[in-house]
C-alpha cells in the first residue's frame, strides 16, 4: 500500500480546523464529523468553541475544542503535537482562521498590515510549518489551507485581504509540488461569497475607518448579496467532494470559475471590471458616511 492511500478520507480520520468555531470553519468541521471523521476545532473565541464542540458530541460526533490564536507559533505547535500523541495520526490540517479587512489602502494604518498578516498569512504558515514534517513522518495527510476568490481576482477595497490570500494561493502551489512526492495532498479553498459572520467583518475585523462598524456590517451584507451568497453547511459538502478527488485549487461556488477564467484569459478587462466595481461601491459608501454624519 502506497503512502497516499493510507489517509482516512473521511472515515476515521483525524482533523484539525483552525477558526473552527463559526462561518467555514464550522460547516467543514460538522461535515466532516458526520462523515466519521474524528475534529479538533480551534479558535481564538473560547466559549464559542467548547459550545460548538459540545452540539456535535451531543449528536454522537466526534469533536474536541481547543482554544488557539494561530499567531502564536508555538501554541500552533502544541496543538499538532499534542493530537499526533493523543489520536496517532493526522489526517487533515485545515488552515482556515482569518479576519476581514475594509476601506482602500490610503486608509490602512501599519498596525492594520501587521494584524491581516499576522492572521491571514503567518497563522497559515504556522499550520503548515508544524503539521507538514507531522505527515511527512507519518507518510500520509492532507493540507487544506483557505484563501479566497480575492485571491484570484483584482479585489479593491479589502486590498490587504487580498494580499494575504494570494500569498496563501502561491503557497499552496508551491508546497503542492514538492509534498506531492512524499506523499502529502496540499489544496487550497478560494470560497466565493459564503454566508458566514466575515460578510459583516467577523468578530476580529478591520472596520472600514470612516463609517461606524455597525454601519458597515449592514452595507457589506447588503454589497454582497447581489453576488449570491452560498449556505456555508452547502459549501461544505461541495468541498469535502473535492477534497476527495485531491484538487488542487477548489473554486465554490463553481460559477465564480467564470470571472477567474476571465481574469486569466484578459487581465486588463478583468482590472477594468474591478475598478468599475470599486468606484460603485465608493459612492455607495460615500453616501452612508455623509448621512451618517447629518445624523449627528
Amino acid at each position: 500500500m502506497d503512502a497516499v492511500s493510507r489517509i482516512r478520507v473521511f472515515d476515521g480520520g483525524v482533523a484539525i480546523i483552525t477558526g473552527g468555531a463559526s462561518g467555514i470553519g464550522r460547516a467543514l468541521g460538522e461535515a466532516l464529523a458526520e462523515r466519521g471523521a474524528d475534529v479538533v476545532l480551534a479558535d481564538v473565541q473560547r466559549e464559542l468553541v467548547d459550545d460548538v464542540a459540545a452540539q456535535m458530541r451531543s449528536r454522537g460526533l466526534k469533536a474536541s475544542a481547543a482554544y488557539l490564536d494561530v499567531v502564536d507559533h508555538d501554541s500552533v505547535k502544541r496543538l499538532v503535537d499534542e493530537t499526533k500523541k493523543e489520536r496517532g495520526r493526522l489526517d487533515y490540517m485545515f488552515n482556515n482562521a482569518g479576519i476581514g479587512a475594509g476601506g482602500e489602502l490610503i486608509d490602512h494604518t501599519m498596525e492594520n498590515w501587521n494584524r491581516i498578516l499576522d492572521v491571514n498569512l503567518k497563522g497559515v504558515i504556522h499550520g503548515v510549518h508544524v503539521a507538514y514534517p507531522v505527515m511527512i513522518e507519518q507518510g500520509y495527510g492532507h493540507i487544506v489551507n483557505t484563501a479566497s476568490m480575492q485571491g484570484l481576482l483584482p479585489a479593491p477595497l479589502t486590498a490587504s485581504y487580498a494580499t494575504t490570500k494570494y500569498a496563501v494561493v502561491g503557497l499552496s502551489k508551491a508546497l503542492r509540488a514538492e509534498a506531492a512526492s512524499k506523499g502529502i495532498r496540499v489544496s487550497v479553498l478560494c470560497p466565493g461569497v459564503i454566508r458566514t459572520p466575515l460578510l459583516g467583518g467577523g468578530v476580529h475585523g478591520i472596520p472600514h475607518p470612516s463609517i461606524s462598524k455597525e454601519t458597515q456590517r449592514e452595507w457589506t451584507e447588503r454589497y454582497f448579496e447581489r453576488f449570491r451568497p452560498m449556505n456555508a453547511t452547502e459549501f461544505a459538502r461541495k468541498v469535502l467532494r473535492q477534497l476527495t478527488r485531491n484538487k488542487a485549487i477548489i473554486v465554490v461556488p463553481s460559477w465564480w470559475k467564470v470571472l477567474w477564467w476571465l481574469d486569466r484569459a484578459s487581465p486588463t478587462l478583468s482590472i477594468v471590471l474591478a475598478r468599475r466595481i470599486f468606484e460603485s461601491a465608493v459612492r455607495e459608501l460615500t453616501k452612508i458616511s455623509d448621512a451618517g454624519r447629518r445624523a449627528e
